[in-house]
C-alpha cells in the first residue's frame, strides 16, 4: 500500500463514521500548491460553503496558497461562509490527512471563528 492509497482509506473510514452519524461535515483537501474546505449537508449531496486558495481575491491577497497562512484564511472564510448559510456545528473530514500543520491551522481558524467540531 502506498501513500495515497493509505490516506484514502483512512478518510474511507472517516466519511462512513460520519455518514452513520447524520452529520454535517467540513471536508478538507490540500495539495501541494492550495487548500480546499467544502461545507457538505448531511447527505452528502449538497455543498453549502465552500472556499479555497485558488479563488481570485484570496490569490490577490496571498502571494502562496500551500501555506499555514493561507490554510487559517481559508479556515476563516468557510466559517463565516457556513455560518451565512446557518450551519454552526460540523463533524471535521481531514480527508486522511494528518492533524498537523495546514489541516491543524484550517480548523483552529475555523473554530475561532464560530464554527463547533
Amino acid at each position: 500500500m502506498d501513500k495515497k492509497e493509505a490516506r484514502l482509506r483512512r478518510s474511507r473510514k472517516t466519511r462512513a463514521k460520519i455518514a452513520e452519524l447524520k452529520a454535517i461535515r467540513l471536508s478538507v483537501h490540500r495539495s501541494n500548491c492550495h487548500i480546499y474546505a467544502q461545507v457538505i449537508s448531511a447527505c452528502g449531496s449538497r455543498v453549502l460553503a465552500a472556499a479555497s486558495s485558488l479563488e481570485p481575491a484570496i490569490r490577490q491577497s496571498l502571494p502562496n496558497g500551500g501555506n499555514v497562512d493561507a490554510a487559517r484564511r481559508i479556515g476563516q472564510l468557510i466559517a463565516e461562509r457556513a455560518k451565512e448559510a446557518g450551519v454552526d456545528e460540523v463533524a471535521f473530514d481531514r480527508a486522511g490527512f494528518r492533524y498537523h500543520g495546514r489541516i491543524k491551522a484550517l480548523a483552529d481558524a475555523a473554530r475561532e471563528a464560530g464554527l463547533k467540531f
